[in-house]
């Protein structure tokens, strides 16, 4: 049927570099023709340019500048008219006024700077308004999208790294279920998708979702995807501890040499982001394993495996094919995110697999987890939204095997093609100690709890060598008293001969936050929020 739209053309001259062209405008179709040199009135219309960049996974996105000529206003008039109006059409996901977060403490702290100089001058180009708040405290974006009024806004964005990101996918996730009257504390609850999006403006230390969702960490082509609307569906795992929820992840749930990392790390917060590198060498030379229970809910191997050496690129069939199976009964004439689908809640089906063994460190990822340094990431097959995850178990081995595998994570060498490593993708995993390692862990909490109780009843005999660092930000808002004490009394980390006595358990690194908690349940859920951005645009269309 032909619209009003459709019936109305308008023609004009367009100039692209010295070249000029009869340009035509007939509702969304576009066509020009080159014609000779003249002397016109001029007008500009700012345009996306793509192109590949360096060794990046995507397509870099900068603004372009193209010329019209009208010979008068009315047709100038007339032009700008008919390309406002096909903007509205066909594209009615723009949005028109953001929440902007920016951290000014992550990364190398330009995140306001990055704000101000790259991005905001390409909003108010776009005509987009914006609220920026400056966060002066950990978890304030969280707990202003929980508590605030976010009517009018299109979405909300940080200007950081994967921490402030972080804070904006649990304020989001959290402020939904509650508006949906679903408990996220229900291991078996299907969550309530979410409607408001996320925009991801990189200014941290790794950047790993932009990059993993983008392709590259740059701000102007994460801009643009955020002008024009691009909208990304994004797998989500909840971590929840016996009956409570305690974080939500993206990129990795690790424990073992990726949780004694981070650990390490944030003892060395003064060091910036070379903390990272330095505390992955003394744990590395510590050369630690944990023995502990896996057990998974394996995924369909139909549908895609974690060795089938695919990509998930910008419109993945994978992803796109996952939507009715995630949600069988929802009514595809409604939206998903603004439709509450939680009546459709179901246990988790399917049989469990048990693994048991000593591991130098488990991993969990909903996504490639890629980043500069590890440009194909923890799974290089990963799906961005098929309602799974990759589970990594890499066993016990020597110290030069297991550099091996590490060192592959930077090269194009299968970092699974090694005989100590396995990975499986899975709807859920639960972790716990074996019967013998759990007693001997609850008499090493006892012995540190009560080393610590003399410690507070004698500050002075506290050393600071046994103080070891923890994070700053935590989700569940209280620690208990055992658990907090025994952080506080972990032996630190020397490296080689001088090593300390090992330890029986690890921690965990949820997308680089530490969990006090050491036996969890994961579960995956489908395309549970929405991101300003379309996946990694394949680099040899460009």
């Amino acid at each position: 049927m032909e619209t009003d739209m459709d019936s109305v053309r308008v023609e004009s001259s367009l100039w692209i570099g010295n070249k000029r062209y009869r340009a035509f405008l007939s509702g969304w179709y576009f066509s020009w023709t080159e014609i000779d040199k003249g002397n016109r009135e001029k007008k500009t219309i700012f345009h996306v340019n793509r192109n590949s960049r360096g060794n990046a996974q995507g397509l870099t996105w900068s603004l372009g500048r193209t010329q019209f000529c009208c010979p008068s206003r009315a047709v100038r008039d007339q032009w700008i008219t008919q390309h406002r109006t096909a903007l509205k059409t066909h594209s009615p996901s723009r949005p028109h006024r953001l929440l902007v977060f920016i951290n000014p403490f992550g990364g190398k702290k330009r995140g306001k700077q990055i704000f101000h100089s790259l991005v905001s001058p390409l909003f108010e180009l776009a005509g987009i308004s914006s609220h920026v708040v400056v966060t002066e405290r950990a978890n304030q974006a969280r707990d202003y999208i929980l508590k605030k009024d976010l009517t009018g806004f299109d979405g909300v964005i940080c200007v950081g790294g994967d921490g402030m990101f972080s804070e904006l996918l649990h304020g989001v996730i959290g402020r939904t279920q509650q508006e949906a009257g679903v408990s996220e504390n229900d291991l078996t609850a299907m969550l309530q998708p979410c409607d408001l999006h996320i925009g991801v403006i990189p200014a941290g230390s790794t950047d790993c979702v932009c990059f993993t969702t983008v392709g590259i960490n740059d701000p102007v082509t994460s801009a643009l995807h955020i002008i024009i609307g691009d909208s990304q569906p994004l797998d989500v795992c909840s971590v929840h501890d016996q009956s409570t929820v305690v974080r939500y992840s993206v990129s990795l749930v690790g424990y073992g040499f990726y949780g004694d990392v981070l650990e390490e790390s944030e003892r060395h917060r003064w060091m910036g982001p070379l903390r990272y590198d330095y505390a992955g060498c003394m744990v590395y030379m510590c050369n630690r394993s944990y023995s502990g229970l896996v057990q998974y809910l394996p995924s369909d191997s139909q549908i895609s495996s974690p060795r089938d050496n695919t990509r998930c690129l910008s419109g993945c069939r994978v992803c796109s094919e996952s939507k009715e199976r995630l949600f069988p009964h929802f009514d595809s004439s409604t939206s998903l995110y603004s439709s509450n689908v939680s009546q459709y809640s179901t246990e988790l089906e399917g049989e469990w697999v048990t693994v048991e063994g000593t591991f130098k460190c488990i991993s969990l990822t909903c996504v490639s987890s890629s980043c500069p340094r590890s440009p194909k990431g923890l799974s290089p097959s990963a799906h961005l939204a098929d309602g799974t995850a990759d589970l990594i178990l890499v066993r016990d081995t020597n110290p030069l095997s297991f550099l091996t595998y590490l060192h592959r994570h930077t090269n194009k060498q299968d970092q699974f093609d090694l005989p100590f490593v396995e990975v499986h993708r899975v709807k859920a995993v639960r972790f716990s100690l074996p019967p013998g390692e759990e007693e001997d862990f609850e008499e090493e909490e006892e012995k540190i709890q009560s080393s610590a109780e003399r410690v507070l009843e004698d500050p002075g005999k506290l050393c600071s060598n046994n103080i070891a660092g923890h994070s700053q930000q935590h989700l569940t808002g209280q620690k208990e008293k055992a658990t907090s004490t025994s952080r506080l009394k972990r032996p630190g980390f020397v490296c080689g001969p001088c090593c300390t006595k090992p330890r029986s358990v690890s921690v965990w690194n949820c997308d680089g936050e530490i969990l006090p908690q050491t036996e969890i349940s994961c579960r995956i859920h489908g395309q549970l929020v929405r991101l300003f951005a379309r996946g990694i645009e394949d680099s040899t269309r460009a």
